[in-house]
């Protein structure tokens, strides 16, 4: 079922709409930029049998297309101060439902929330959090969302380990 206003970002649309077709040259770069997004590009074209030059036309034109979207820091959450992270199934009030952008946009900023999924299913969304404690993991779920009357309930799963995966 779509939701009305959930996309909202012309760059996303044109993703989610446009057939991306990447060809082995931009599936290497991809993968290569997956497992370390700071490796320069000489080492990078390099890597994927290709001029410098050719490299940096091509890493532009993929994030044009929107098949990279950005670079990111992996930073540990422990480091800064985070240590406790959980994964918080959301359901929605039924009323609340033609609210859902509203509300990924509400979610995504609350203090700690590391990603938001909005899901098909039984559970609306899956909030991924850090925190500081388990006393701050509660007082996250009953003040930001069991006092909220968005939601109907929600379930809250300890993450002992991650493990990121490669494309």
């Amino acid at each position: 079922m779509a939701h009305r206003g959930f996309v909202k970002s012309k760059d996303l649309q044109r993703v989610y709409t446009a057939k991306v077709v990447l060809d082995d040259i931009d599936q290497r770069l991809v993968r290569e930029l997956a497992s370390d997004a700071r490796v320069p590009n000489n080492t990078l074209a390099s890597r994927a049998g290709i001029a410098p030059s050719t490299c940096s036309l091509r890493l532009q034109r993929l994030r044009e297309i929107g098949a990279i979207r950005g670079f990111h820091a992996d930073i540990s959450t422990e480091a800064l101060g985070l240590p406790i992270q959980a994964m918080i199934a959301v359901r929605v009030q039924p009323a609340a439902r033609v609210r859902i952008g509203a509300l990924t946009g509400r979610l995504a900023a609350l203090p700690g929330v590391l990603n938001v999924y909005f899901l098909a299913g039984s559970v609306d969304f899956m909030i991924q959090v850090a925190a500081a404690s388990p006393d701050a993991l509660r007082e996250f779920v009953t003040e930001h969302l069991s006092a909220s009357r968005e939601y109907t309930s929600t379930e809250t799963s300890l993450i002992f380990e991650h493990v990121r995966g490669q494309l």
